[in-house]
């Protein structure tokens, strides 16, 4: 009896455990881009070309850790980054494949550069260009140490 308890709690901690994948910024960098002229906005933007390393991960729930970017100063656009906001992709340093949008459950507030571990379902956007690349819904954060 005692056995059978003791795999069901495990079960259970093995399940609560796994329920997301943990992802690296290399995980995301399967990704090519080329110019792409938007008739909307008349101007040329970056369109991705994502391979099958980072589609795999398309609505599938997922953990990753990064920098915290408010780059609207209203938390109207809540980014998650590869790299510190001196060297994000705005700066010119770093590609579209290191940023990603941030949707959470509950409004938060974070630090510029605070890093972060946030999960949810990550959406891989190819085609509208008022949205980043990659975007992080239903996401809930965990304060790194």
């Amino acid at each position: 009896m005692n056995r059978f308890f003791l795999l069901l709690i495990a079960f259970c901690f093995s399940i609560s455990v796994v329920g997301q994948i943990q992802l690296t910024w290399q995980d995301l960098s399967d990704v090519t881009f080329e110019i792409d002229y938007n008739e909307i906005y008349e101007i040329n933007f970056l369109k991705p070309t994502f391979g099958q390393n980072a589609l795999q991960y398309d609505n599938q729930r997922i953990q990753i850790t990064g920098y915290f970017l408010d780059i609207a100063a209203d938390g109207g656009v809540l980014l998650l980054s590869k790299n510190p906001m001196s060297s994000c992709f705005f700066c010119g340093t770093a590609g579209p494949e290191t940023v990603m949008e941030l949707n959470f459950n509950k409004k938060q507030n974070f630090q510029t550069d605070q890093v972060i571990t946030v999960t949810g379902i990550l959406q891989i956007n190819q085609m509208d260009v008022d949205h980043f690349n990659y975007i992080l819904n239903n996401a809930t954060v965990e304060l790194s140490q």
